[in-house]
């Protein structure tokens, strides 16, 4: 009898223990199902934000674009402006010497063709010529002097007429310049003319652009100024996520401490079974009992620990002595004012493009995109309610679950953001608030 009893105990410790690995199992399922959909929903919703971020930003640019294209042609027409301005003053100036020219060579030819004439009504008048003086029968030395001044006079009519020549060239020459100045101003006011009308047209598309520019932006401007949005919308994000990780941590840690608690119900009443039937056993029926209890004691510490490892627990938390993300000189510090307004709640640190960003410690990434004023931006979990935030990055080389160990690469550093320079923005978060690095970093 006392034999079937002991057969029949076995049997039943046997069931109860095939019962409960198979309940673990089930649970361990049901739960990795449950931890893959909500990951899945939560992609899903950061894809659906995402998405509206790149529409809005896609308008923008365009809007953008249309106003860049109308800015650059107003600034070619305006230089070229300014230079046809320049040469305008420049050909009236000339045109302005070229008539004080005229009028001096004109005065000039007026004077040459006076002195010609002179000299024709002179020698008319005195009835001097060759023939007439070998024909007078005066004096031969007479005579020859009268040639001699008949030469001079000669030679003195043939320069003046050569002169009266020359003066005539010289103006033809200068009438000449003066009509090709005067057409080349002609042109250049008809070409200012057009340039001036090509400019306003230019002005009024830049207002068009201007006012569909405005328009869109006054649908925007009730969410909040660009830096206070870009920061709401960081600080939003990191405070959601911090509040889903720790619920799914507190809701983790709730169903293994109802575990623990069933384990250990079960556990004190198989306890008080084998109690009872130990008062019936002998001394070594009683050692041996004892033995096995200790040993599913054993069994019960351990399935708490392999619990929690399940449960999808990370890090130990942020601790003083981190290595800093890049080797960087410190740009801004944390609390010190932005140039656009606020204050920062990190450091930005100086970094060549393409230089490897370094997680500062072992944790799980829970955010991996592109988020506007911040750039390519990724997010590690660390545990203890404990995240670090690297921004600016020119690319994101983890995603959204994957587990990170200390020092390891995760993104590439760069400018993107709106970033002029390469840089690094680093920021740790402890209960969703900012903290400074510096006081956990390397001095």
């Amino acid at each position: 009898m006392r034999q079937l009893t002991r057969w029949l105990c076995g049997a039943l410790s046997g069931l109860a223990v095939c019962g409960a690995a198979w309940a673990t199992t089930a649970e361990i399922a049901a739960k990795q199902t449950q931890a893959v959909r909500e990951r899945g929903e939560l992609r899903a919703r950061i894809e659906i934000l995402q998405k509206e971020l790149d529409e809005r930003e896609a308008r923008r640019k365009e809007a953008s674009d249309a106003l860049q294209v109308s800015e650059a042609a107003i600034s070619v027409i305006a230089r070229r402006l300014s230079e046809l301005t320049t040469q305008l003053r420049q050909a009236q100036a000339d045109l302005d010497e070229l008539q004080i020219q005229f009028k001096r060579q004109f005065g000039i030819l007026v004077m040459r063709r006076d002195e010609l004439s002179n000299q024709l009504r002179k020698q008319y008048s005195s009835g001097l010529s060759p023939w007439t003086a070998l024909l007078s029968g005066d004096d031969p030395q007479q005579i020859g002097r009268d040639l001699t001044y008949l030469d001079y006079i000669s030679r003195a009519r043939s320069a003046a007429v050569t002169a009266v020549k020359q003066e005539i060239d010289r103006l033809a020459e200068l009438e000449a310049k003066t009509e090709l100045r005067r057409q080349d101003v002609v042109r250049l006011v008809q070409e200012t003319t057009e340039q001036k009308t090509l400019l306003e047209a230019q002005k009024k598309e830049r207002a068009t652009v201007l006012a569909r520019i405005e328009g869109q932006l006054q649908a925007q401007r009730a969410e909040a100024a660009m830096l206070g949005r870009d920061d709401k919308r960081l600080s939003d994000l990191v405070d959601d996520l911090a509040g889903q990780l720790q619920a799914a941590r507190e809701a983790a840690e709730n169903a293994r401490k109802a575990e623990v608690a069933r384990q250990a119900e079960q556990a004190r009443q198989e306890e008080l079974a084998r109690k009872e039937e130990q008062t019936r056993r002998q001394a070594q029926e009683a050692n041996q009992a004892k033995e096995r209890q200790e040993a599913q004691a054993r069994a019960a510490a351990a399935r708490p620990a392999e619990g929690q490892a399940e449960s999808g627990a990370v890090g130990t938390g942020l601790k003083p002595g981190l290595r800093w993300p890049v080797k960087g000189p410190v740009m801004a510090r944390f609390g010190t004012d932005r140039p656009e307004g606020g204050v920062w709640r990190g450091v930005l640190l100086r970094a060549t493009e393409g230089a490897s960003v370094q997680v500062v410690a072992a944790g799980t990434v829970v955010y991996a995109n592109w988020l506007r004023g911040f750039g390519n931006l990724i997010i590690v979990d660390h545990g203890q309610q404990y995240l670090s935030v690297y921004a600016y990055n020119q690319s994101l080389l983890k995603q959204v679950g994957d587990t990170v160990k200390t020092g390891e690469t995760i993104a590439l550093a760069g400018s993107t953001g709106g970033q002029v320079d390469s840089a690094l923005y680093f920021e740790i978060r402890h209960r969703g608030s900012a903290v400074d690095p510096v006081k956990l970093m390397v001095r």
